[in-house]
């Protein structure tokens, strides 16, 4: 699989250790920055390109997830979620983890570097990346309301105010 990572300064080292991991394990990674530390870099725009790519390749037929890092994992997740067609998720758990896929078929995770340690990163990545979406009707119906909100500012038969 093709794994597209991005960072800030506070999960730069935390995303070297965890591409080796993935590597390791055979994937294919994408680094989208940054590549040396500076402790005043700007996140948005990495974790965006690790979105974009992430989505680029899911519409192009190549299987792909994306992750992306920072102190919390918070600003991340909100710069992912910016690109249409990502459905980026907040991970701090095995079960957020599990669910991320199985309820949200989010294609993309965001982990806060400073709140935990590497061993329970790859924990969260591994199941993430392991775990397929369920395909239940009720959580299909939910994505396919969020993406056409994205798409067109409504969803069809809910109001919104």
């Amino acid at each position: 699989m093709r794994i597209h990572i991005a960072t800030d300064h506070a999960g730069l080292e935390f995303s070297e250790d965890l591409q080796q991991h993935l590597r390791a394990a055979g994937h294919e990674v994408v680094d989208h920055g940054p590549k040396v530390y500076d402790a005043v870099d700007d996140y948005p725009s990495f974790c965006i390109n690790a979105a974009r790519g992430t989505v680029a390749d899911q519409e192009a037929g190549v299987e792909a997830l994306g992750i992306v890092f920072g102190g919390s994992g918070n600003g991340e997740q909100m710069a992912a979620n910016k690109v249409l067609g990502a459905r980026a998720a907040l991970v701090w758990n095995v079960s957020t983890a599990l669910l991320a896929r199985q309820h949200n078929d989010a294609n993309l995770i965001a982990i806060g570097a400073r709140q935990h340690s590497v061993d329970e990163a790859k924990l969260f990545i591994d199941t993430f990346i392991s775990e397929p979406f369920s395909g239940e009707e009720r959580h299909a119906r939910r994505i396919a309301q969020l993406s056409e909100y994205e798409a067109t500012g409504a969803i069809a038969g809910h109001e919104i105010d």
